[in-house]
């Protein structure tokens, strides 16, 4: 992020971006209602697609699926479903993804995957099971002509040993099929583009949306930027220091850094933005408006008539 982005002095967006947003499966009642009525807040935005993913181990195998199911049949958004080459066999994933193709799903987002034992324990891909994101990127490839998205790392996978691996592997998932990259989030708009350079210097011309993660609790994300490799800055951290049990005032911060963020990537020319919403609303829609989205009224009456 730049000295003028902490200094507060973005400017207003020069044009609308594209949106994608990333939900995730719930695990009780009280966060399925939490869940839908997100997906129905930010629904009449009309984002391009909308993601789900898919718990470490393939542990929310059958809630994703679940979830994902019911967007296409009481939605009119674009799902679309995370999947790992962890924890099942090639003909277990290979008939999922007919399932998905069945429901009318033409958009995977296809992942290495966590190990069942989260982040930073150690991987070991399944014995009859894809080995690899291009392995997978391949089979869904013979199975159906879906638009397959991956995962970035502006500032290198944990387990990577250098970014310059990093950016050979994605080469070779986009060699195996896949047609649009997603970032791990990250709070320097200067690492987004380092990245940008390394991937086009090594031959990768798929688009590469930037993700955002609009700051819920700053502890939170703090403890997760460290185990995915997202660093954050002093002062960053002063930004909402003092903020942790006031929950008004830091969401009114969180705003400020996150339409900082957006609004000069676009202005930098960035026409695809991903959020990560972590199944609320309210901080990703008024991030949205600050720049220039708005619901049809078509769609805002069709959501006000469903609550």
């Amino acid at each position: 992020m730049s000295a003028d982005l902490l200094n507060g002095a973005a400017r207003a967006p020069a044009k609308t971006p594209h949106v994608s947003f990333e939900f995730f499966p719930p695990k009780n009642a009280d966060m399925e209602t939490a869940l839908w009525s997100a997906i129905r807040r930010l629904e009449p935005l009309n984002p391009s697609f909308v993601s789900v993913t898919y718990g470490a181990g393939g542990t929310t195998r059958e809630r994703t699926h679940a979830t994902v199911k019911r967007l296409v049949e009481e939605t009119t958004l674009k799902p679309a479903a995370h999947l790992t080459c962890v924890g099942a066999t090639k003909e277990e994933v290979d008939d999922v993804v007919r399932g998905y193709w069945d429901a009318g799903v033409r958009h995977i987002v296809a992942l290495r995957g966590d190990p069942a034992g989260g982040i930073g324990a150690s991987y070991t891909p399944h014995s009859g099971g894809y080995q690899t994101t291009p392995d997978l990127i391949a089979g869904l490839k013979k199975i159906g002509d879906f638009e397959i998205s991956v995962s970035a790392y502006p500032e290198k996978h944990p387990e990577s040993i250098s970014l310059d691996a990093d950016i050979e592997l994605l080469k070779r998932k986009v060699d195996a099929g896949a047609t649009r990259a997603i970032t791990q989030f990250f709070f320097y708009n200067d690492l987004y583009w380092r990245f940008l350079d390394k991937a086009l210097s090594a031959g990768i011309n798929v688009p590469i949306a930037p993700g955002i993660a609009p700051v819920q609790n700053f502890k939170q994300t703090a403890g997760f930027a460290g185990k995915v490799g997202a660093s954050i800055s002093a002062a960053l951290s002063r930004r909402f220091e003092g903020l942790d049990h006031d929950p008004e005032t830091r969401r009114l911060v969180a705003a400020a850094v996150c339409a900082e963020q957006v609004t000069d990537l676009i202005n930098r020319g960035v026409n695809d933005l991903h959020f990560y919403t972590m199944n609320k609303a309210d901080l990703v829609y008024a991030i949205c408006h600050l720049i220039g989205m708005r619901p049809t009224a078509q769609a805002e009456a069709a959501r006000v008539a469903a609550e």
